[in-house]
């Protein structure tokens, strides 16, 4: 796992349990942003893309963390091996995080409460779990500024998304049926067909390997992982839009 010391801003790996603690960030991906290969190389700081690195670790360093995980400067991605681990452990990052920001790139301050609902953020397929695992979730509005937590706001949050009060608090996840998580995630999107079968694998305490060019084929390969571990026949019951001619489904 690569992590990011918010003071020196270079990577360092680690793994196991020399792990330390670091805060974690949500977001939407913007049309560029700072990768892995622009933080080894020093030339991060001179793109504009670059603030947002800064202002996780401004935030990070004033809430006590010395690292942080940022998805889109963390993972080396030129390599298919570290991509498809980190995917896998992406679920157990978040949870493990000591905090997780959450940044709302499109939410203004004193935002009313229909401006923070219908933030993309809340529309995306890798944000589900983003939300759902960290313990302590903050959110940021687009000058950075907290506008509350997770728990401050679970009411609203229960309410846009469909995940129970419970959940969202850290109650038991396994308590949710299949049907009931797979509703979760029926309306969000990914930009990449197969990314809403990857997204949703920490939910289902899902492993398996990434095959990108599968297109739908990667959410038929997750039921079929599901059905493999679980007895909860609600799979059965979920319909989707997407439904080939078979009992499993092409999307959530």
């Amino acid at each position: 796992m690569w992590l990011m010391h918010q003071a020196q801003r270079k990577l360092e790996e680690f793994g196991g349990n020399d792990i330390p603690l670091y805060a974690i960030l949500s977001h939407k991906w913007g049309k560029s942003e700072i990768t892995f290969q622009d933080i080894e190389s020093d030339s991060a700081e001179e793109k504009v893309e670059y603030e947002k690195v800064r202002k996780t670790c401004s935030r990070a360093k004033a809430d006590g963390f010395d690292y942080v995980w940022i998805d889109t400067c963390c993972i080396d991605k030129t390599s298919s091996a570290e991509l498809s681990e980190a995917i896998n452990s992406m679920y157990q990052w978040y949870q493990e995080s000591g905090v997780c920001y959450v940044y709302l790139a499109d939410v203004p301050s004193n935002a009313t409460n229909n401006e923070f609902a219908t933030s993309t953020w809340f529309t995306r397929g890798w944000t589900l779990q983003e939300l759902i695992a960290p313990s302590t979730v903050i959110f940021l509005d687009q000058k950075w500024q907290k506008i509350g937590t997770k728990s401050s706001r679970q009411r609203i949050i229960s309410e846009i998304t469909g995940i129970p009060a419970n959940i969202l608090l850290g109650g038991d996840l396994e308590s949710a049926s299949v049907a009931q998580k797979m509703s979760w995630a029926s309306k969000r999107e990914t930009k990449r067909v197969e990314d809403i079968a990857y997204c949703l694998m920490g939910i289902f305490g899902i492993n398996m390997p990434m095959l990108y060019g599968e297109g739908e084929r990667a959410f038929i390969r997750l039921q079929e992982e599901i059905i493999k571990v679980s007895d909860d026949h609600s799979l059965f019951a979920w319909r989707s839009s997407k439904s080939f001619h078979s009992i499993l489904q092409a999307g959530p």
